[in-house]
């Protein structure tokens, strides 16, 4: 059990990203003073969104430079917390060089931001921001799990450099924290596994989230012919952020959390846009059949592979989240205006 003081700063590393301004504010609204750490805290348009929402919390915001992949860039920015979020990680899925651009960064900023811990004699706890792709690959590796679905039990074992390095990046990030909390006795390590985060961005327009590409393309037009029943769940990115919280400031959370709200699929996440945007986007109304996918899928996205679309679309993907809503008392907002919300955003920032 770990008690930690409200009193005392709470570091956030990526402070400006898509979930960890949600985190911030969450922060913020309960009295916090967050370290900020950020690549460039001169840059506004970045950074900006969190300066209004320290000026418009109680609590209070401060920015230290720091940089994932240089040793003892975090020392200043956790002096004195007791409490450390590592959310910093690049979730891109188009990369020349996955070794370099995914996985290096995933586990070299853990390893940075874990060891500097070591040596912060405050630290009691530190939350790390992981996913639910360091359990699973593909939804056909469902099957192959003991539940017949994702629990905190289940590891990656099937990604690799080749095939799904962001899922690779994010396996070895969490394993590498988990090695590095289990060899010292001073914190303890908690780990939040977000499914696929949805929900509005606090700053759209530099928001450059995966999930943020799919919404556009739900509005654009690619979906117009139909969207894939690809296997997915779903976390709104203000849950998450509360789902952080909880795992920081409550003692008895431990381990690993699956976080995710709804086992879905793209096709039925678009379908819940149609109420609201149905008239004025053209929005999927239909499956797109796995053959034509199959056939279309390679040249529209050298994502989808056949081996992805053979193993994702029209499978039912499922996960456990029992463990944080009896852990942690979670409880989380309907899918409908989980989509709604973030699809206004894209709207009201003219994305679509």
């Amino acid at each position: 059990m770990t008690q930690i003081d409200s009193s005392k700063p709470v570091l956030v590393t990526g402070a400006n990203g898509y979930v960890a301004s949600w985190l911030v504010e969450e922060l913020l609204k309960n009295g916090i003073t967050v370290h900020a750490a950020v690549r460039n805290p001169d840059n506004k348009k970045k950074v900006g969104h969190l300066i209004d929402l320290g000026d418009k919390h109680p609590g209070e915001i401060k920015f230290f430079k720091t940089d994932l992949l240089t040793e003892n860039s975090y020392a200043e920015a956790m002096q004195g917390c007791e409490l450390v979020y590592h959310t910093a990680s690049p979730f891109i899925t188009d990369v020349k060089d996955p070794q370099r651009d995914l996985v290096d960064p995933a586990v070299k900023g853990t390893s940075n931001v874990l060891l500097t811990a070591n040596n912060t004699p405050s630290v009691k706890r530190v939350v790390v921001t992981s996913s639910v792709v360091a359990t699973y690959t593909d939804a056909s590796d469902l099957a192959n799990t003991p539940k017949g679905m994702i629990d905190e039990e289940v590891w990656n074992t099937t990604a690799s450099l080749d095939y799904q390095p962001y899922s690779l990046s994010k396996t070895l990030a969490e394993k590498k924290a988990w090695e590095i909390a289990d060899a010292q006795s001073q914190w303890d390590l908690v780990t939040i596994n977000p499914a696929f985060v949805m929900g509005p961005a606090q700053n759209a327009v530099a928001t450059t989230s995966e999930s943020m590409a799919v919404l556009k393309q739900m509005g654009d037009g690619t979906f117009k012919m139909g969207a894939p029943k690809m296997g997915v769940g779903v976390i709104d990115v203000r849950d998450l952020a509360v789902a952080h919280y909880k795992a920081g400031f409550t003692p008895e959370a431990k381990g690993r959390y699956i976080t995710s709200a709804h086992n879905t699929n793209f096709l039925e996440m678009g379908l819940t846009l149609q109420d609201k945007f149905g008239a004025n986007y053209p929005l999927p109304k239909k499956a797109l059949p796995k053959w034509l996918l199959m056939i279309v899928g390679p040249f529209t996205n050298k994502l989808l592979t056949r081996r992805f679309i053979k193993n994702n679309v029209n499978i039912e993907w499922k996960a456990d989240n029992s463990k944080i809503v009896n852990d942690l008392g979670m409880t989380f907002r309907p899918l409908q205006e989980t989509m709604e919300d973030s699809f206004q955003v894209l709207v009201d920032n003219k994305i679509v």
